[in-house]
């Protein structure tokens, strides 16, 4: 069945929209906290500048994890084509319009997403793919499906082995 992958994907799915579109904004994680050194304005390109710009007068007072996630965010954003960065935009702008609740459970979504190990991450996004190549007819059928099923019955399929390779 593709019940897991549907669950599995579309979680991380929009795990993954939310966690790049807040990257810019996002902390750094606490191990990365304790080594996370001041970052000087200036030591930062133009155009990293005029992206950020609306954080210069209080650049000096954000906590130095916040500085690295800003510029890291920065150099991404400036890596991306339009296309790239036009799929971001919509993303953050849905992130944004979610209750703020759901927003925490898909932050904890890619938590548990990012402390799998690589082979089921590599699964996970292999069965993601799959599901958007889907037809929109089917992935509405699998998303219906998932609703209908009590809790136990979602456990019973997250439980189960990979889906097949060629569903339907």
């Amino acid at each position: 069945m593709m019940f897991r992958a549907l669950f599995m994907c579309a979680s991380l799915f929009l795990a993954a929209a939310s966690a790049v579109a807040q990257a810019p904004a996002a902390p750094a994680p606490p191990a990365a906290s304790a080594a996370a050194a001041p970052k000087a304005w200036s030591s930062m390109s133009p155009e990293q500048q005029q992206l950020l710009h609306g954080y210069q007068d209080k650049w000096e007072s954000l906590p130095p994890e916040r500085q690295q996630a800003l510029v890291k965010g920065s150099q991404k954003w400036l890596s991306m084509s339009s296309e790239q960065r036009s799929s971001a935009q919509q993303r953050f702008t849905e992130w944004r319009a979610m209750p703020p609740e759901q927003r925490q459970v898909l932050r904890q979504r890619w938590q548990q997403f990012k402390s799998m190990p690589p082979e089921q991450q590599q699964r996970v996004r292999e069965s993601f793919n799959r599901f958007r190549q889907m037809p929109p007819e089917r992935r509405t059928e699998l998303r219906k499906q998932w609703r209908q099923m009590s809790p136990a019955q979602r456990r019973s399929v997250m439980e189960r082995a990979p889906p097949r390779r060629n569903p339907r």
